[in-house]
């Protein structure tokens, strides 16, 4: 760590990162609560040893204070934290108005009913474009289509990401000028496209299923099984509210999933005995909560203001809510929040430890899981496509590769010695 004299580490103004970090629409209050307890301990530290406050200094903390931070579910968000830090940094460090770009975009998006990952997704991409800009000279706001092309070469030679991720670094710059700039944006084709690679997913075999939900109690082995039961994604899991179960039917409701649409998905009946006990003991912790006056769940502004008293209604409450309580950033009032990211991905993780599961077992490879043996069972594919909720078959299908891979049910030769 490099030392310097106090003044110095005001060369970069982060004065204002609370601000950012509460209007970070990407983030859940519980989240934003929990990275400014991170970030006001890291500033602490660099003030009183007198370090730098800049990009390297954060990166270094992050590689090298686990003490500091903690262990287990706290690194992880300790870690997560400084990395949101990171990027605030950045786009402070490069000082060409893309924080300003940043906020533009997210709003209209929100304004054009885009998902609020969504938008922020694509928020993050115009910063780190205007960035880029601003790095060689150039102004996001004037570029053009040549310059477009220029940042999707240098996204594909020099930071090698893969196509997917070209594509949406591609769409965003285009909504930008197409919502915020007013603007069509032409002249960026014939860019280098990005090398297309085929991912085969992790997927779990049903032994290795059955042990990891073996290695996980209570609340959280109800979250594996309706995430492996339904095939899930992670944050679909964690949004789960009390009305989107139906025991009697067996049906869950996957609502503003990704491209912000809604499903069906299967319940399992295993599921049912434990799912009514934890819905006795919401019912039980909604009933305490309106006692002591809290002032319910978050809701998305449009819905808060459509149904003002949904927050505190019992069917609005988080299926998986946390034990304890946390200010929301942006109001400042004290609320319930649904299971962290963070926690979750911790806890799968330990579980497949335990379990002796030496592929890389994160959530979604349960949802992986889900899908594979779905259609060894003979079921259509067009019916798992439903399910998972993907636009286009092409992208269930790349769990019919999982099965048709070379070898598979091909006899080794050195069975036969």
């Amino acid at each position: 760590m490099r030392e310097i004299g106090p003044m110095d580490n005001a060369r970069l103004n982060l004065r204002g990162w609370n601000v950012a970090l509460a209007g970070d629409h990407g983030l859940e209050p519980m989240q934003k609560t929990g990275f400014a307890r991170v970030i006001d301990k890291f500033l602490a530290t660099v003030e009183r040893r007198g370090w730098v406050v800049d990009v390297d200094v954060a990166r270094d903390y992050i590689e090298v204070a686990e003490g500091m931070l903690g262990s287990g579910e706290r690194w992880e968000e300790g870690r997560a934290a400084l990395r949101w830090l990171v990027r605030y940094m950045q786009r402070m460090a490069a000082g060409a108005g893309e924080g300003d770009w940043q906020a533009r975009m997210v709003r209209r998006l929100r304004e054009l009913q885009y998902a609020e990952r969504t938008a922020e997704t694509y928020g993050g991409w115009v910063a780190r474009y205007a960035s880029w800009c601003a790095a060689r000279g150039e102004s996001a706001e004037s570029a053009g289509g040549e310059v477009v092309r220029r940042f999707l070469d240098w996204l594909a030679a020099d930071q090698q990401v893969r196509v997917a991720t070209q594509h949406q670094a591609l769409n965003a710059v285009v909504r930008f000028h197409e919502v915020v700039l007013g603007r069509k944006l032409e002249g960026a084709e014939g860019y280098l496209r990005a090398r297309q690679t085929d991912r085969v997913p992790v997927v779990l075999s049903r032994r290795e299923v059955a042990g990891l939900l073996t290695q996980l109690e209570g609340t959280e082995r109800l979250m594996g099984e309706l995430m492996y039961g339904g095939g899930l994604r992670l944050m679909e899991l964690l949004r789960l509210r009390v009305k989107d179960v139906d025991v009697e039917r067996g049906q869950l409701t996957v609502r503003g999933g990704k491209g912000d649409k809604d499903r069906m998905t299967t319940l399992p009946e295993r599921t049912g005995p434990i799912l009514s006990e934890h819905l006795v003991r919401l019912r039980a912790l909604w009933a305490a909560d309106n006692a002591a006056g809290l002032p319910g769940v978050h809701l998305p502004e449009a819905l808060a203001r459509k149904y003002p008293g949904a927050a505190t209604s019992l069917e609005w409450q988080w299926l998986f809510p946390t034990k304890g309580l946390a200010r929301d950033p942006a109001t400042g009032l004290w609320r319930r929040h649904h299971v962290p990211e963070t926690k979750w991905q911790v806890a799968v993780k330990a579980a497949a430890r335990r379990a002796g599961i030496t592929k890389r077992v994160t959530p979604h490879v349960l949802r992986h899981s889900f899908a594979t043996h779905l259609l060894e069972q003979g079921v259509d594919i067009r019916t798992v496509q439903s399910l998972l909720g993907h636009s286009d078959v092409r992208t269930t299908e790349i769990y019919t590769h999982v099965l048709r891979r070379p070898g598979v049910g091909v006899r080794s030769p050195l069975d036969g010695l």
